[in-house]
């Protein structure tokens, strides 16, 4: 491709709506423009990437024996609502675009296909001779982020690969399952991207076990906990720990005591003299149910922990059936306004005790009137330890469950694992930490859809069975975007040679040089011949500008017809390292097919 034929144009200026470099890249070297929030115009070099990735993708996926289909991205209410989801989607969580057509009928743009797989899957699957099926799609989807940030990486449209298998029983579903966490690695790997599978929560798709594939970046979003010794790597929603052991009470005798300005638990552990393991701290949450309860759920931790509100979301959702629900749509601390819907008088934030009375509450028609009470296991075995009076600047110290407090009939483990915590498998292990970027997710659903949504077969001996079926995506175009954030320096991108739009780029310093223009234009051809996917720089520009936009779009290698063809030879820089070599002129496409080569015989 020339480049005085394509549509490229560059910024100079970084772009006042990014925040992160791998966004300001984007936009900045004519890759992507923006056309509304979190929606983007992928330009002709982001397309070439997209297309690399998706093949990438269908070649693992194809050797696994999936097989690609195209599934609507228009999706009947009616599919939604059999599987219980549609109004959590459209309404409590609002992360689907829906809409009324001129029939009066719901529909919705999709940002997963489980229903209307399952749908198909109810159809066509009849018999344990169609199992095990394996189907997957490349296409756009759609989720109507609140607030799109980071361009492609949260954005309202996006590209995703999602595919779905069937199976008769969870044996064969944990083969399937192994079978798509190589894939995984082996796309990320064949992207020449540095990632690490870990341990995640299901969360909205549910099912039992789910691994996440993090592309690791000091941006990320996300916190990866793992063991040096490779055993253990978990998304911090999920991860489990050791807790750091519980320092013996000082305090012998049950009595309250005046506290003042000690809200927190670092301020009290100060003024009293004691460890935060001798403290119980009590945090109050409002939650949500997807049938419209709500309740307030009091959690009894351990001072020196925090709750995982992921892990505690999972609890409550154990217990929705309790108050005629099914999922939590919601959960967060009540703040002033949320408080003076049920607050009956002035709550004791940051002296409350583990047995702040239901008085506190007014009830109402809508309100559980009492408290859901949890204790978390780091808070169970305590003895004669600190915690609130439920007045204001007054503790009490010595208490014990079973004695002055009772302990709550649900103990959960719902802390928050961290950085140097030791490792379950192994004490000598401590927790370290990575942020990483979720590229992929492979989900074990097990039953949940098919049986509520009624799709079965019938097995070798005439029994109607549920379907029992996985989950895997991976985001095309989040990886993109992921691959930019993991690799660029203060020149611009550095592209894997595996997804690089273009693997080398020949340039040409002085379009009034005739020698220059007819060199670069026979070495152009050459690599063209050999099935190097090249970019001749043609356009009349000063040679700076050209040097510059090919380090700001990260082509892999650049040619240079420069001053040094006077003596037969041309200047190859490589983009990763930028080392600058001079090359004979009739070696120079065969030394860099052969780089080519190598680097992609390497990631395979």
């Amino acid at each position: 491709m020339r480049l005085s034929q394509m549509l490229f144009v560059t910024l100079r200026e970084e772009p006042a709506e990014a925040e992160l470099p791998s966004h300001k890249l984007l936009l900045r070297a004519g890759y992507m423009r923006r056309i509304a929030s979190g929606v983007y115009a992928y330009l002709p070099l982001l397309w070439r990437v997209l297309n690399k990735v998706s093949d990438i993708v269908r070649d693992e996926m194809n050797a696994t024996g999936a097989q690609e289909c195209l599934l609507p991205q228009l999706q009947p209410a009616e599919l939604w609502r059999e599987s219980g989801r549609w109004e959590t989607y459209t309404k409590a969580e609002g992360i689907m675009f829906s809409l009324i057509d001129r029939r009066q009928q719901e529909v919705g743009l999709g940002p997963t296909h489980e229903e209307v797989i399952t749908a198909v899957a109810r159809d066509m699957v009849r018999s344990y001779r169609q199992l095990p099926l394996h189907l997957y799609q490349i296409q756009t989807k759609f989720r109507d982020e609140i607030r799109p940030r980071f361009g492609l990486l949260r954005g309202r449209e996006f590209i995703m690969k999602d595919g779905y298998s069937f199976h008769t029983d969870e044996s064969s579903l944990k083969a399937t399952y192994q079978e798509m966490y190589t894939a995984y690695s082996n796309i990320l790997r064949r992207c020449g991207l540095e990632f690490r599978a870990v341990d995640a929560d299901s969360g909205a798709i549910g099912g039992s076990g789910s691994t996440e594939f993090m592309v690791l970046a000091e941006a990320g979003e996300d916190e990866v906990l793992y063991t040096e010794d490779g055993k253990y790597a978990a998304n911090v929603e999920k991860a489990v720990s050791r807790p750091a052991d519980a320092v013996p009470s000082t305090f012998t005798k049950f009595e309250k005591l005046e506290t003042p300005n000690t809200p927190t638990i670092e301020s009290l552990a100060k003024f009293l003299k004691c460890s935060p393991t001798q403290i119980v701290k009590n945090v109050l949450y409002q939650v949500v149910f997807d049938n419209g309860r709500v309740l307030l759920v009091l959690v009894s931790i351990r001072g020196d922990q925090d709750v995982n509100e992921v892990k505690l979301t999972n609890e409550l959702t154990k217990l929705a059936a309790d108050y005629g629900g099914a999922a939590v749509i919601a959960l967060g601390v009540p703040d002033a306004e949320a408080q003076r819907q049920w607050a009956a008088k002035p709550l004791p934030l940051g002296y409350m005790a583990p047995d702040l009375g239901d008085d506190y509450i007014e009830g109402g028609k809508d309100m559980e009137p009492k408290f859901l009470r949890l204790v978390d296991r780091t808070a169970e075995p305590l003895k004669n330890f600190v915690t609130g009076s439920n007045e204001s600047g007054y503790h009490t110290v010595g208490g014990s469950w079973g004695k002055e407090f009772t302990l709550p009939k649900k103990v959960v483990d719902v802390r928050k694992a961290a950085a140097g915590d030791r490792a379950l498998h192994d004490p000598s292990q401590t927790l370290q930490t990575a942020r990483g970027i979720e590229i992929g997710h492979i989900f074990q659903l097990g039953t949940k859809y098919s049986q509520a949504m009624g799709a079965t077969y019938t097995d070798e001996n005439g029994a109607e069975l549920p379907l029992v079926m996985g989950c895997y995506g991976v985001g095309v175009s989040r990886l993109a975007q992921a691959a930019v954030e993991q690799s660029f320096d203060k020149h611009g991108i550095v592209w894997p040679v595996a997804i690089a739009p273009y693997q080398a780029i020949v340039v040409i310093p002085n379009m009034g040089d005739d020698l220059q223009v007819e060199a670069a234009k026979a070495i152009y051809k050459e690599l063209l011949a050999v099935g190097v996917e090249a970019l001749l720089d043609d356009r009349d520009e000063r040679a700076g500008v050209k040097f510059k936009d090919a380090d700001l779009i990260g082509i892999p290698y650049r040619i240079v017809t420069g001053r040094a063809l006077g003596d037969g030879k041309v200047e190859v820089v490589e983009r990763a390292t930028g080392i600058v070599q001079e090359v004979a002129l009739g070696s120079v496409v065969a030394l860099v097919k052969g780089w080519i080569d190598d680097e992609l015989l390497a990631s395979r």
